[in-house]
This record gives structure tokens, C-alpha cells and sequence, in this order.
């Protein structure tokens, strides 16, 4: 049998979506994470048949979107979601915000209709012609990169360009718009050594440090008593635990975290001083009132995390090491912030300075509830204790929006060997259903989502994704039957409570027990049940579900809520007591 010219053509070519499936692969990406459709069907076809990458179907986009989110926080590497033109490319929109705004790595893989039925009436056509919106006018507002595939032939230089804008510094989603028929679209492979894999640490390189603001800062801290560091998520990103509590060590000084970066510091050092902003600790704020300098390490202090200091901030020198300006005055040093943190340390006195004493992360008094609740419930610090009782020092913890959220950032120690995530950049409720399983799914290891039922019946039906895969996922859900932040709102600002944010009582253990009953699921009726249910997810392999019941009038330790009964106790009015305010 003879070969033809033609036959031979095609064997030196792949399809577009096998060649971007491999590309993936050798950058490292172990799972693709999205909803299948029409125009996206056949990436899909091309992970299944590659079989390097695992393709996890969700059960939403956003939800997708958070599943690879979740995982490029807890692997440092690059996530990677994939979902189909028209309402599916739309639902990505406020997954990829809160990446954009929480500086995590994700490459959005969005499927178009054919080229050639565009500005004809195509099904979901957002080509921008004929009347039709431009995708890439949506997506480019929260990608660090955005490109239309229009030829095939253009993906080998898109790719690498694409992954790199996602990993340098400021990290974000990037964006690639596929059109069906140049997903379809046969590409001639480049060689290997002009096509580098399209990701990993190399890909982003780092800016030199400036020597003179090297010296700034030193000479800064070599010349302050006592300095508080407020350390944020960057420490973590840029795999730097080690070189802030070297840092920490030879200053003699305290430490504090944001509420997104628990992690990023041993909460139970001695030179731990607690969290910093509206869900933080006293403390924090009487560190700093003490300290002749405050060092930003790896944060910009966002409002969640200053809330409540701005004053003791600004008879305060500041100092920041890190890749972005802070949103507070003061000397910083850009750049690579494992390097800043060592050309740093290493201008320092070799013998460590002693930590000054301090009360460290005691937890805020707060108010009992504004009512009890009908039912018998559990306070949220109880409930907390029975986790952190039960937490694994290995798992990784996602927390979502809400007053559950605030009180475990308040009050549970992050673990020591695994991640603490709080999705602050956009604070939509319902993050960690999906980032919870992503996490899971990418390390192998017990990941605790900790979340309100409000959140639950935003995205709780993730729970499927993680039976099907069984992901060792342990959802908590605080059921107060209640948006109740919303309702503590109208409490203090808007004269009463509606009705409207109080729900009729839910059972949800019972409902996903009927849902999906290989899946282990508790109605927890006290802290040491919660704890048992806690102990016997840990020794699964798979999900498991814990409900427990809780106050929708209790108030958590949220600044706000703290300044707001404090001015009503003392029946004064906001702008006379300096209530803070969020949102």
C-alpha cells in the first residue's frame, strides 16, 4: 500500500485541541475543570483521549471557575477552566473577577460558534458583529489577557503568551476565545526546541529589586524597636512562609495576618498577633498603636483588611515589600517578594531581636444575640471549636462569605500544614463549594468548606461534583436559615429586620441524604456531635456533609456589627463613635 502526499501531510499535523490538551499537559496542568457544550465539545474529546488531563465536569461555570482557582492556590500552579460559548462563557464572568481580584493564576478556555456563521445569526454569536456583543469586551475587564484563536495557526504563540500574562506578577485569568471550526482545524506541531511548555515558575521573570529602596528598607527596620508585620496572601502565593518568619524572627517582631492569609504564619507562634481589619483582633490594632514601624508584607492592606487601623496606620511608618503599591502611604520595595524578603533579612543583625510581650489573637466579647432563635441552636464560637478540634493539621480550609465566615476567620487557627482561603476580591457567597473540591482533587487531601446555607443554596449543588468524583471534601454548613449578615444590616441601618432575608427552616442534611445517599451526611445537634461527625469524615475517603443549626440574630465578630452596638449602647451616633463601615 503506497502513502500519498496527502496522507503524509496529515500525519505531521494534529487537531488544534490535541495539540492544546499536550501543551497543558507538559505545563503541568493535571485537571481541566468546566461544563461541557456544543462549542467547547471538542477540548473535551481531546483530554479524554490525551489522558494526561483529568476533565472534571461542574455542575456551573462559576462554580468551574473556583474549582480551578482552588486549585492553582493549593498547587501554586496554573488552573485551568473550560465552558462553552453564549450563557456558559457569561457564567465564567464572576469566577474569573474574584481571580482577577485575588491575583490567582487561571486560564479560561472559552468556546465560540464557527467563524464563518458569525454576524448571521449564529446560536449564542458574541463576535460582535451584526448587532452581537463582543466577548472579548467582557472578558477583557477581568483577564490580564485576552485573545481571540481566529487562526489556528496563531495557538502556539497565543498559548505561551496567554500562560505567562496569567503567572507574572500582577497573576490574574487569561483568556482564549476558540472558535468550533479552529478548535477543529488541523496545526503543524512546532519543534520542541522553539515551543517551551507554557507555564510553570520560569515562565514569569522577576524584575531586578531596586538596590536603593533595598537599602530604604533596611536601614528602616534597622532603625525601628518594635515593628508589627502585616503579612497577606502574596506570601503564600510566592511560596515565602519561610523567609517572613525569618524575617519575623531576626526583627523580634510581631505578626499579624490578613483575613485572606492566615496561613501564611504559625498561628500558634508566640509572636503571632492575630488578624488584621474588620474580622481581626484587638490586638493587631494595640501592636501597632506600640510600634515604631509597620511592615506590609505581601499585601496592599485592601479596606477588609485595615478597617478599624487607618488612624493607628497613619502615626505609623509603613514599609511594604511586595510586587504592588499598597493602598496606604509609606516606602515599599517591588518586585519578587522572595527576594525582596531575603536581600532584606540579609542586611540585618545576624543575632534575632527578643518578641515584646503582647495579648495576642484573644477573641472580641461580643453581644449575645439580638433574639433567640424558635429552635435549639449552636453558638458559631461553639461550633468553630468543634471544628478546629477536628481539623487535620494537613487540610486545606475554605471559608466563604458571611457571618459563618467572619467568625472563622476570627476564631479558627488555619492549619499548619495546609491552606486557609478566604475569597476577599470579590467576597461572592458560594466560592468554596467549587474551590474546596478543586483543592481536593489537585492534592489528594481532606479539604474542610466551611459555609453559610445562603451560600449553600447558591452553589451547594457542587456536592454532586464532589460525590461523582469523590473528592475528600468535609462540607460544614452553618444553617441559621438566613441570609443574616443582610439581616443585621437592616437591624442597625435600615430600622428592622425584613422578612424577606428569614427563611422557613430547611433540613439540609436530610435533603442531600436523600439527594445522594452514598454520601456520609449529618444533622450535627450540638458541638461534640459536630465534632464526632467531623472525626468520622476525616478517617473517608470520600465527601462528607455536616449541617448544624445556628442563630440568625447572633452577631459575629465583624467590626461593623461591633461599632454599631457599640453606638447604640452608648447612644451616640455613628459619625460621633466612628462606626466603621463595609460595603
Amino acid at each position: 500500500m503506497t502513502t500519498t502526499t496527502s496522507e503524509l501531510r496529515e500525519a505531521e499535523t494534529v487537531r488544534l485541541v490535541d495539540y492544546l490538551a499536550g501543551e497543558l499537559a507538559r505545563a503541568g496542568v493535571t485537571h481541566v475543570f468546566g461544563v461541557g457544550g456544543a462549542n467547547i465539545e471538542d477540548l473535551y474529546d481531546a483530554v479524554h483521549r490525551g489522558g494526561a488531563v483529568r476533565g472534571v465536569v461542574a455542575k456551573h461555570e462559576f462554580s468551574a471557575v473556583t474549582m480551578a482557582d482552588g486549585y492553582a492556590r493549593t498547587t501554586r500552579r496554573l488552573g485551568v477552566v473550560a465552558a462553552t460559548s453564549g450563557g456558559g462563557a457569561m457564567n465564567l464572568v464572576p469566577g474569573l473577577a474574584e481571580a482577577y481580584a485575588s491575583r490567582v493564576p487561571v486560564l479560561a478556555l472559552v468556546g465560540q460558534p464557527p467563524t464563518g456563521q458569525e454576524g448571521h445569526g449564529a446560536f449564542q454569536d458574541s463576535s460582535g458583529k451584526a448587532g452581537s456583543f463582543d466577548a472579548r469586551e467582557v472578558f477583557a475587564p477581568v483577564s490580564r489577557f485576552c485573545a481571540r484563536v481566529d487562526d489556528a495557526d496563531a495557538l502556539p504563540e497565543l498559548l505561551p503568551r496567554a500562560v505567562a500574562a496569567a503567572q507574572a506578577d500582577p497573576r490574574g485569568p487569561a483568556v482564549l476565545l476558540l472558535p468550533k471550526d479552529v478548535q477543529q482545524a488541523r496545526i503543524k506541531v512546532p519543534a520542541r526546541d522553539t515551543a517551551p511548555a507554557p507555564g510553570g515558575p520560569a515562565t514569569a521573570s522577576a524584575a531586578r529589586l531596586d538596590t536603593a529602596a533595598v537599602t530604604a528598607v533596611s536601614d528602616a527596620l534597622r532603625g525601628a524597636g518594635r515593628v508589627l508585620v502585616i503579612a497577606g496572601e502574596d506570601v503564600a502565593a510566592a511560596d515565602a512562609r519561610a523567609d517572613l518568619a525569618e524575617l519575623a524572627r531576626c526583627l523580634g517582631a510581631w505578626v499579624a495576618v490578613t483575613p485572606d492569609a492566615k496561613d501564611v504564619f504559625d498561628n500558634r507562634d508566640p509572636r503571632f498577633a492575630g488578624v488584621a481589619g474588620v474580622m481581626g483582633h484587638a490586638n493587631v490594632e494595640d501592636c501597632l498603636r506600640r510600634a515604631d514601624l509597620c511592615l506590609l508584607v505581601g499585601t496592599r492592606l485592601p479596606l477588609l483588611a485595615r478597617g478599624g487601623l487607618d488612624r493607628a496606620l497613619a502615626a505609623t511608618d509603613v514599609v511594604c515589600l511586595g510586587p504592588e503599591p499598597p493602598f496606604v502611604a509609606g516606602t515599599a520595595l517591588g518586585g519578587n517578594l522572595r527576594d525582596a524578603l531575603r536581600a532584606v533579612t540579609a542586611r540585618l543583625p545576624s543575632h534575632p531581636r527578643p518578641c515584646p510581650p503582647h495579648a495576642g489573637p484573644l477573641p472580641t466579647p461580643m453581644p449575645g444575640p439580638l433574639f433567640h432563635a424558635r429552635e435549639r441552636t449552636v453558638p458559631h464560637a461553639q461550633a468553630v471549636a468543634a471544628v478546629a478540634a477536628a481539623l487535620p493539621q494537613d487540610a486545606h480550609v475554605f471559608v466563604d462569605a458571611g457571618n459563618a465566615g467572619a467568625s472563622a476567620v476570627h476564631l479558627l487557627p488555619a492549619p499548619r500544614h495546609g491552606r486557609f482561603v478566604v475569597a476577599v476580591g470579590m467576597g461572592g457567597m458560594g466560592y468554596t463549594f467549587g474551590a474546596g473540591i478543586g483543592a481536593a482533587l489537585a492534592t489528594g487531601r481532606r479539604t474542610y468548606v466551611l459555609a453559610g446555607d445562603g451560600a449553600f443554596f447558591m452553589h451547594g449543588m457542587e456536592v454532586h461534583t464532589a460525590v461523582e468524583y469523590a473528592a475528600p471534601v468535609t462540607f460544614v454548613i452553618f444553617n441559621n436559615n438566613a441570609h443574616a449578615m443582610c439581616a443585621l444590616r437592616e437591624e442597625f441601618l435600615q430600622g428592622g429586620v425584613r422578612s424577606d432575608d428569614l427563611f422557613t427552616r430547611t433540613d439540609l442534611a436530610a435533603g442531600v441524604t436523600a439527594a445522594f445517599p452514598s454520601l456520609q451526611a449529618t444533622e450535627a445537634t450540638d458541638a461534640a456531635h459536630l465534632r464526632t461527625a467531623l472525626l468520622r469524615s476525616n478517617a473517608g475517603d470520600g465527601p462528607a456533609f455536616v449541617a448544624v443549626a445556628c442563630d440568625p440574630r447572633e452577631i459575629p465578630p465583624f467590626l461593623p456589627f461591633q461599632s454599631f452596638t457599640e453606638a447604640t449602647k452608648s447612644k451616640e451616633g455613628s459619625d460621633e463613635r466612628g462606626v466603621v463601615h463595609v460595603g
